[in-house]
């Protein structure tokens, strides 16, 4: 298992938060059995109410976190409301934990589609018949509204709905916590300063 303290070695001045984010979810990825891209997700609602789910990220960059999801939902909408969100990464196995916080934009059409057509021909025809966080009056209403799109797009290509897209968290902070003994936790909060990040060594 990889070693669970962070050291000052791992926070040099030249240190960058997107790639320590890519070696910690890497070493999810060989440690965490089940879907080491699960995050919480953020929002708020149209009264300030904090509103918070599992999500999978689909992509990271320089640019942001990426996720998808039907813009209609509640989490859709409330963040089409604010354009703004949170994630939070908790890696049990690891014992790891990191949180981003930003502005949301859409991701392009081209990058939507590309996503679509990778996902499964099931996960597709999915996307088409559930009308995400609505009320469904039966498990028989959803199976027959698979049905129907699944006969509608028995041939060829499924094309992406256009209420079917994807969000990117541009961070304006990203927080990397690790567990110590006696809850004498390592966190080092990032915050972006114009073409860098400013690094701060926080108590636990």
């Amino acid at each position: 298992m990889p070693e669970s303290r962070l050291t000052d070695g791992d926070f040099t001045e030249s240190a960058q938060p997107y790639a320590l984010f890519a070696q910690w979810l890497e070493d999810a990825t060989q440690s965490e059995p089940n879907d080491p891209n699960a995050t919480a997700l953020a929002t708020v609602d149209p009264d300030g109410l904090p509103n918070v789910r599992m999500v999978l990220l689909k992509g990271f960059d320089q640019q942001g976190f990426v996720f998808y999801t039907n813009y209609d939902s509640t989490k859709g909408q409330e963040i089409l409301a604010s354009m703004k969100a949170a994630m939070c990464f908790h890696w049990k196995s690891l014992r790891r934990q990191v949180r981003v916080r930003g502005p949301v934009e859409r991701v392009t059409d081209a990058e939507a589609d590309s996503y679509f057509a990778s996902r499964p021909r099931g996960s597709r025809i999915g996307a088409w018949a559930s009308a995400q966080s609505r009320p469904l009056e039966s498990r028989f209403a959803l199976e027959k509204a698979v049905a129907e799109y699944t006969a509608r797009y028995a041939i060829g290509e499924i094309p992406r709905p256009a209420h079917w897209s994807g969000f990117r968290i541009r961070p304006v902070q990203l927080e990397f916590w690790h567990d110590r003994p006696f809850r004498l936790h390592d966190r080092v909060k990032f915050d972006a300063e114009g073409e860098g990040w400013k690094k701060t060594r926080l108590y636990p």
